[in-house]
């Protein structure tokens, strides 16, 4: 494990569903942490890890050491690593076994294991399949936006947390890899079958881009994985000459910063993004040169957009770049550092915070909208980019 990585993550981890929790509002596709890249003082001040590199955060220390302490004693570093998570009080802390931390990564590399579905929670408790990733075992089998999930494997899961969901069709209380079967309980309209599918290895789809009959184009970012930036300048290019462009944030829970940083940069030249700290030494993040200024632009957020999505709306937001439209966002705006445990398990613990480029905390507070709006949203922003397209 590399010492370039520090996470912001949406919610607490917490053992038996470790990996899935980190995929928010998403069945077996996205990422949802923030990865602060490195600046050349992360590695050497930042964590501690087996090789014996010293961390000065007290709490990283008291983690390692429980967990040093419970391998000598023939016990569960893992288990001993998550009692010293627990008692430190933070909120965001996480430990990670090994396989589930290596699962992780390949997460915010765009790969996954598990059926291609996209689901959320209505309002009755009911799972609604939101999305169907093309190729993907849940579209070969035929299983269509809107169908409703009533169960997986036997077990009902109405009124469960999109995150337990996920957590039982990717299998990880047995660690399931690809190959090995779910079975799904399935409703479209007034007929409900079951449906047996392998798990795969897929690739996340974490941007889509489609045009609006006016002309607008709307880039919808899920998560902030490894080629994210590059394809949202993509579309910007090839986006109509001086037409709007809605950045769809709704839902997305995070992910490498470093992709929101190069998002950013496609419609910025240049300047502050966002200034965090860790373990006090303080940090900044810029845009690259030679974005789009000019274009109209909203974006969208709600109470998922976290994270990483968050410091890209801050951005856009504070440097007069975007209108924001929606609801107050999350307010995940702390960071979190790795340290490599004796056993391979990995634990994460904040280490510090990010702060907009108008000096703005996020933690805990969010991000206001401009507009405020609910399912409407993606047609008051249209309205607001005839505004501004007839403003110019």
């Amino acid at each position: 494990m590399s010492g370039r990585d520090l996470f912001c993550q949406p919610r607490r981890i917490r053992r038996g569903a470790a990996l899935t929790l980190v995929f928010a509002g998403v069945l077996v596709a996205g990422a949802a942490t923030g990865s602060f890249p490195d600046t050349g003082q992360a590695g050497s001040a930042g964590r501690r890890t087996a090789a014996g590199a010293a961390h000065p955060d007290p709490g990283h220390e008291d983690v390692r050491q429980a967990a040093a302490e419970a391998m000598a004693d023939g016990k569960s570093p893992m288990e001993a690593a998550e009692r010293a998570v627990s008692r430190s009080g933070d909120r965001w802390g996480a430990v990670y076994s090994e396989g589930e931390y290596q699962e992780f990564q390949e997460a915010l590399d765009g790969q996954y294991t598990g059926v291609g579905l996209w689901a959320r929670r209505e309002g009755d408790g009911r799972i609604a399949v939101t999305r169907v990733q093309p190729g993907s075992p849940a579209a070969d089998a035929g299983i269509r936006k809107g169908d409703r999930l009533r169960s997986v494997d036997g077990d009902s899961v109405d009124g469960r947390p999109v995150t337990e969901v996920v957590s039982l069709l990717r299998g990880d209380a047995d660690d399931a890899p690809a190959g090995t079967t779910v079975t799904l309980g399935l409703q479209r309209g007034t007929r409900a079958w079951t449906e047996t599918l392998h798990r795969a290895r897929l690739s996340t789809d974490s941007v889509t881009v489609r045009k609006l009959p006016g002309g607008v184009t709307v880039i919808q970012i899920a998560a902030f994985t490894k080629g994210s930036g590059a394809a949202v300048r993509a579309a910007v290019r090839q986006a109509p000459a001086g037409a709007g462009i809605v950045l769809d944030l709704r839902g997305n829970s995070g992910g490498l910063v470093t992709e929101a940083v190069d998002t950013a940069s496609a419609f910025l030249d240049g300047g502050l993004v966002a200034t965090y700290d860790v373990d006090g030494a303080q940090r900044a993040l810029h845009a690259k040169t030679g974005g789009d200024t000019t274009r109209p632009l909203v974006a969208l957020v709600d109470g998922g957009t976290m994270s990483a999505a968050e410091m890209l709306t801050g951005a856009l937001q504070d440097r007069g770049r975007a209108v924001v439209i929606g609801s107050r966002t999350f307010g995940k705006g702390s960071i979190q550092m790795p340290t490599e445990l004796p056993d391979g398990s990995v634990a994460e613990l904040t280490v510090g915070h990010y702060r907009t480029p108008s000096g703005h905390t996020v933690d805990g507070r969010g991000i206001t909208p401009d507009l405020e709006a609910g399912p409407e949203a993606l047609q008051r922003a249209e309205t607001v980019l005839t505004g501004l397209g007839d403003a110019d």
